[in-house]
């Protein structure tokens, strides 16, 4: 019986950066971060300037106006690359006058297998879009394929194909867009028509290539006469790019904790999809948005070397730049001699947790996979199955292989943002990351000490101390306890209370209104 995944997008805005958390069925399964600096996205389209050609790479660098020049390969050129380089020109120079290509001569393709020195000049100016963000020490890495995304379709300038998403599986669907599409598109301008686009009327595809165009249009006017770099075009914020991306149906609920934030998608919302307003929601709670839906506490589970699985088995996770290696582990609670079935259902629920682990860090290049070794044929045929099928809601690019004859899977997974990484090991609040703590020995002279300040600043209110239980634990113990012998010292009641929030070496005093009294 098939049962729908609830489908939740959480978004925690600060000052500086916006969290995007996506959940399914209550599990974290995405996380995205945007700095509300950023100036550098994919997507983004720049006129840039070619600074120095790499024959020896095969590519060029450009200055785009990073810190970094961005690194354009042969291969990203794309095979219409001269017609670009004729209307960048073209329009940096005020010879061409409108962004139009209905009157634009397109330049023959340029070979798949050519030199970059072939077709490239240094200096020269060139319409580039970001292909990947700028990860580690490396600059942002870019494309001549210019494309205009939207949520139905994506505009391709330069270009006369007409291309339907291959997940629409209706041959009479695919061929009926395959027309509409051909009959609405302008002259010079290809079509990629996503998944999305299924069933939908021409009215709703001619209003959002109309828009597109707009945008064309506005890089047409930001690159009018423009000095390289410039930007031109901004990709819309993570947020909406990722509505855009994945916003179907399918989604339950949208819930966003700042109000110019909610308002924002709101009305980008109304714009793409009206109907689906109803699942938005601000978040008013007093408590952390991510806290109330648990995305802190998924955070930490799921962040570290090692993930643990609800069998009692465990992966392994080790990184490098580009070679990232899971090994599954069957924990003690599977025997050495377990059955085949045992070892088989143990891999399973390890291969949907490692797909998982790979869109929620956002893994990339090459993966190795130790799978529990498994001698049955048929077992290794239904976990390689089982893996594609798992990976399918994965929007990056990626293969899987079948199992090696070593017992190692091989996936390969398209790398477009840095790695998430994030750091789930605390500081130890006893030591302060010390390692050391002062003697256990001189705690009971130290709260001693704090409470004879205490009683002389606060001579009148009720006292509370807030300790450790196994503090509280000590100074309870007996019918002569420390407690008594304070009240019998201070003529004085102090109420002890336990906190688990506390570490051991760690105390508090609080005043009858429970507000906690500063030592220092």
């Amino acid at each position: 019986m098939y049962c729908p995944v609830e489908k939740e997008m959480i978004i925690n805005a600060t000052p500086t950066e916006v969290e995007i958390a996506l959940m399914e069925n209550g599990r974290l399964v995405e996380l995205h971060y945007q700095k509300t600096n950023s100036n550098f996205s994919v997507g983004d389209v720049f006129l840039g300037k070619v600074q120095r050609l790499m024959p020896g790479l095969n590519a060029a660098f450009v200055d785009i106006g990073h810190k970094k020049d961005a690194f354009l390969h042969y291969t990203d050129l794309g095979p219409k690359l001269r017609s670009l380089l004729k209307y960048s020109a073209g329009v940096t120079a005020g010879n061409i006058s409108t962004h139009k290509l209905d009157n634009f001569k397109l330049e023959p393709e340029i070979v798949k297998t050519g030199k970059v020195d072939q077709v490239l000049e240094k200096r020269q100016n060139i319409l580039v879009q970001i292909l990947k963000e700028p990860i580690s020490t490396k600059g942002p890495r870019l494309s001549c394929e210019v494309t205009i995304p939207g949520r139905y379709l994506v505009l391709t300038p330069f270009n006369e194909v007409v291309a339907v998403s291959k997940k629409i599986g209706n041959a009479e669907e695919r061929k009926r867009l395959q027309n509409l599409v051909e009959s609405i598109r302008p002259k010079n301008f290809g079509v990629i028509v996503r998944t999305a686009a299924e069933g939908k009327k021409t009215a709703e595809l001619h209003e959002e290539l109309a828009f597109m165009m707009s945008k064309w249009e506005d890089i047409y006017q930001q690159m009018y006469k423009a000095t390289p770099p410039a930007k031109l075009l901004s990709e819309l914020d993570k947020t909406s790019s990722i509505l855009r991306d994945l916003l179907t149906d399918s989604f339950n609920r949208i819930v966003v904790n700042d109000k110019e934030l909610f308002q924002n998608i709101k009305n980008y919302l109304a714009t793409i999809a009206p109907d689906q307003i109803k699942i938005l929601s601000l978040h008013k709670g007093s408590r952390p948005i991510f806290e109330t839906f648990s995305v802190d506490r998924q955070i930490k589970a799921s962040f570290g070397k090692t993930a643990t699985l609800s069998s009692g088995a465990y992966l392994v996770i080790e990184s490098t730049e580009a070679l990232h290696v899971v090994d599954v582990n069957s924990g003690h609670k599977m025997s050495n001699a377990a059955a085949d079935d045992a070892i088989l259902n143990v891999n399973l629920e390890a291969a949907e947790e490692i797909a998982r682990q790979l869109r929620l860090r956002d893994i990339g290049g090459i993966i190795i996979i130790d799978f529990i070794d498994m001698k049955n044929p048929d077992h290794k045929k239904d976990l390689h199955l089982k893996m594609r099928e798992f990976m399918k809601k994965d929007r990056a690019q990626h293969t899987v292989l079948p199992l090696s004859k070593f017992g190692l899977m091989q996936i390969t997974r398209q790398r477009v943002r840095p790695e998430v990484k994030i750091n789930t090991a605390e500081v130890c609040p006893t030591c302060n990351g010390s390692g050391k703590i002062n003697a256990s020995v001189l705690l009971m002279e130290d709260i001693q000490r704090d409470l004879d300040f205490v009683l002389q600043s606060q001579s009148k209110a009720k006292l509370t101390l807030s300790v450790h239980p196994y503090i509280e634990a000590y100074l309870k113990r007996g019918f002569f306890n420390q407690q008594i012998r304070w009240f019998r010292q201070y003529f004085r009641w102090i109420k002890i209370k336990p906190s688990n929030q506390l570490a051991m070496t760690q105390y508090k005093f609080y005043d009858e209104h429970n507000d906690e009294i500063r030592l220092s």
